[in-house]
């Protein structure tokens, strides 16, 4: 049987593609999506088909407007509001965005629900009111951390996941999912951890600095025109090195504002590992001097292809929009290995509905 789901504030469709598609989890059909990032839906489109929209998510959650039936409802409302590098939390907008996610849930008749977003949300006070709201609703709830990279993602992404059930029809799942993959620090029988070289070793080096026109899988694979000084700066940092490797070695070309701050930042300027998962790739990953975005050893900043990879797409997923816009998309996206592992939980939730039915 396959199931409807419906994705909220959906970005790209990193999650939809982890439910739908059977190299991640499989057995789930998009029925309709919402983002008001005109580039993502477009990208939605491209991979899901055309039942997405642009458009304000609060205004079909408090209108007359007919929702699509749907078996569960997935997203991730904008998690800024929750994030540590939003210095002034209280009073954010976006902190309330749950609210016409779970009225979307009841208009649906979802019975299965699943929120993601950054670590902070579970220790928010919202998550009281979340849990409040879904249980008002005839829903049981349970939430937890997931790492990205437990579940065959080549990345140490950590998430907040709340899934919630109707309790009338169904008991409680497998939650946290188990584990496809471990630490090689963990001397587990799962497999080890998915590295940067098991994603990006293969590519040769980026063409041209423009998205191509041709359809290939390395469409995403240019470079960028970096200054004579920032060559200089890459050819300094070694393989998992960071800012004070650069500074150590040639004190005269480190920013001085790097100088004066003599502690944290450890990933700026840094440099991956082979052997290793990737850190966490966000949305200026282009950008080396926002984060550990140098190739392992190449002398340049990963590509949005090397990006794209790193976050699990398979290289025939189509991206739309500008560089800025694709990139984005990337790294606000949920990995789709980890969105496979949270399909399978709702899968059991459902399959088990279906078998007391049956009986």
């Amino acid at each position: 049987m396959t199931y409807r789901i419906i994705d909220l504030f959906s970005g790209a469709g990193g999650m939809t593609l982890g439910f739908v598609d059977e190299r991640f989890g499989g057995g789930f059909e998009s029925v309709w999506a919402i983002d008001n990032d005109r580039a993502a839906i477009e990208t939605y489109e491209a991979n899901f088909g055309n039942h997405a929209l642009c458009d304000d998510i609060e205004k079909w959650a408090s209108g007359d407007a007919d929702i699509p039936q749907a078996d569960i409802v997935i997203g991730g409302p904008p998690c800024q509001g929750f994030s540590l590098l939003n210095k002034k939390r209280e009073g954010d907008a976006r902190r309330e965005l749950w609210r016409p996610f779970l009225d979307i849930v009841e208009k649906s008749g979802a019975r299965v629900f699943v929120i993601e977003n950054v670590q902070g949300l579970l220790r928010s006070e919202e998550l009281t009111h979340i849990c409040e709201r879904a249980d008002a609703l005839g829903f049981d709830v349970r939430y937890d951390h997931l790492l990205a990279a437990d579940y065959g993602s080549p990345q140490t992404r950590k998430r907040a996941v709340i899934i919630g059930w109707k309790r009338s029809s169904y008991s409680a799942p497998t939650f946290p999912p188990l584990p496809t993959h471990a630490s090689p620090k963990r001397h587990s029988n799962l497999p080890r951890w998915r590295t940067v070289h098991d994603a990006i070793g293969n590519l040769p080096e980026p063409v041209g600095t423009e998205i191509r026109k041709i359809r290939s899988p390395y469409n995403l694979h240019f470079g960028r025109n970096p200054t004579e000084l920032s060559k200089k700066r890459y050819r300094l940092v070694p393989e998992g090195g960071n800012r004070f490797d650069l500074q150590k070695a040639a004190p005269e070309l480190t920013p001085q504002c790097w100088i004066r701050k003599t502690s944290g930042g450890t990933d700026l300027f840094g440099r991956l590992w082979w052997d290793r998962p990737s850190v966490t790739i966000r949305t200026e990953f282009f950008k080396p001097e926002k984060g550990r975005y140098l190739h392992p050893v190449s002398h340049r900043p990963i590509t949005h292809r090397e990006a794209a990879r790193l976050m699990g797409f398979p290289d025939n997923f189509i991206f739309k929009g500008s560089k800025t816009e694709i990139a984005r998309q990337i790294g606000n996206a949920v990995p789709p290995h980890l969105g496979g592992a949270i399909s399978r939980v709702v899968k059991e939730i459902l399959e088990q509905g279906r078998s007391r039915k049956a009986a």
